[in-house]
């Protein structure tokens, strides 16, 4: 599974950015994309993810109720809507995918990586 993330940028607080992540390759019905972000000096912190059979989204805490996740099976492109931008979520954003239904935050059950791309938020 390749993936090609992008959509990031600059936005001032209080914006919008909507993330994309295309898969191609090998994609299958069962599988977990997810997205992560990262800053310097950290360790990569688990975002949203979405099962691509089913309906189900996760969130973390630091992002619900500002950022929505979905995806698009006929495209094999997951998005990633982000709302009410802080500056606090200023990262590299990156998606990822398990094969599997089950759903996890943790970035070493996701074997499959696509670049990252920057989001920067002014205050």
């Amino acid at each position: 599974v390749q993936l090609q993330a992008s959509g990031g940028g600059l936005v001032q607080a209080g914006g919008s950015l909507r993330l994309f992540c295309a898969a191609s390759g090998r994609t299958f019905i069962n599988t977990v994309m997810g997205w992560f972000r990262q800053t310097p000096g950290k360790e990569r912190e688990f975002v949203s993810a979405i099962a691509r059979g089913g309906s189900n989204e996760y969130y973390g805490d630091s992002v619900k109720g500002r950022f929505t996740i979905s995806v698009d099976n006929a495209k094999n492109t997951v998005y990633l809507k982000m709302n009410s931008l802080k500056p606090e979520d200023t990262a590299v954003y990156y998606c990822a995918a398990r094969i599997g239904d089950g759903y996890t935050p943790r970035v070493d059950d996701y074997p499959f990586w696509g670049q990252g791309t920057q989001v920067t938020v002014s205050s």
